[in-house]
């Protein structure tokens, strides 16, 4: 049943590799009888012996390929041994094939005595082995070369999906990180003012639509992020007054591409571990260049969480799947500062 299926496309048999075998036979036809006549006439470019040489490296293509294919059903991985034993029993099938096809044909022509005598035996068997080397050896590099060039093509699917659904299951995180730390404002403000509550909790079913939205979205314009930020900041603007302050700049120039609430998050994590007042505002500011940069003044709190960070963690992760450029934090006694690239 194996054997039904092995098939051209199976053997990695391309038409460009099957015309590289006839002409490099056609070659070394024309080669051997240059040397065996010292002379060159229309004989020698007759390809006959070229069709004969091509047939036999088909032949010789057939017995790797099938030996390989049930070799696959036993071991994933080839190794220099496994290699050579299949080589060499593929060369040990073809001299036995090889010398039972002659046997045949000595035999319907009468000529057994005269065609195989010892040493056109081992001249013959000699020959053999050494086309069975040469097109054996053409036949192991390309079929590695296509299984290294499909392997590496299925490892590329196999990480993009990876990344995708590791993507997937880091924003899946940050949605509900969004909701309860707003469902938690929301509660406070409950208890202090009900009518900045419902302006509060209106304002923030409409910034919930645009979190949803883009749940299923990789990356999202930097002009969207900007627009919802600015939205985001005004919702915490109703709990902390002019605590905390929010200035963007060159945002408008800029079409790069990065992580749906990825500013939101930034303003939060500000927001979170900063203590601001209308005295001592914390200072936020978002610039946009060839990268993106946010930054605040620090006025850390008097009971400094002990816990978090998590947010700032799942941005980098993000980013590792998403850009070969990596999130900069830095953060001194007085000013913390995160750097973006931005993806094209």
């Amino acid at each position: 049943m194996r054997a039904s299926k092995l098939t051209i496309g199976n053997l990695y048999l391309s038409k460009y590799f099957l015309l590289f075998t006839f002409v490099f036979a056609y070659l070394q036809s024309i080669q051997q009888r240059i040397g065996a006549t010292r002379a060159i006439d229309f004989y020698t470019f007759t390809p006959e012996a070229a069709v004969f040489g091509f047939l036999s490296a088909c032949l010789i293509f057939f017995f790797l390929g099938l030996l390989i294919q049930k070799s696959r059903s036993k071991v994933h991985e080839f190794s220099f041994k496994s290699t050579t034993v299949i080589f060499l029993l593929a060369l040990l099938l073809y001299l036995v094939i090889t010398n039972l096809f002659g046997f045949l044909i000595s035999l319907s022509f009468g000529t057994i005595e005269r065609n195989f005598t010892q040493n056109l035996i081992i001249k013959s068997n000699l020959s053999n082995a050494l086309n069975f080397c040469i097109y054996g050896g053409f036949y192991l590099a390309h079929y590695l070369f296509w299984r290294n060039k499909e392997d590496n093509q299925k490892m590329a699917t196999y990480n993009q999906a990876l990344a995708e659904s590791k993507i997937a299951q880091l924003k899946s995180q940050l949605n509900p990180h969004f909701l309860f730390n707003n469902l938690n404002v929301l509660d406070q403000l409950i208890e202090e003012d009900s009518q900045t509550a419902s302006d509060f909790l209106n304002d923030f079913a409409d910034l919930y639509r645009y979190v949803l939205q883009t749940s299923d979205k990789k990356l999202v314009p930097v002009s969207e992020e900007v627009y919802f930020a600015r939205r985001y900041f005004k919702l915490m603007a109703h709990k902390y007054g002019d605590a905390y302050q929010l200035d963007i700049s060159n945002h408008e120039s800029h079409e790069g591409l990065i992580p749906p609430l990825t500013l939101q998050l930034l303003l939060e994590n500000a927001i979170e571990h900063n203590l601001g007042t209308e005295q001592s505002p914390v200072c936020i500011a978002i610039n946009i260049n060839s990268k993106l940069t946010v930054a605040n003044n620090t006025v850390e709190r008097r009971q400094r969480k002990t816990t978090g960070g998590r947010a700032l963690q799942n941005l980098q992760e993000q980013y590792a799947l998403l850009s070969k450029e990596s999130v900069e934090i830095r953060h001194t006694q007085n000013h913390f500062e995160v750097t973006l690239p931005l993806i094209p």
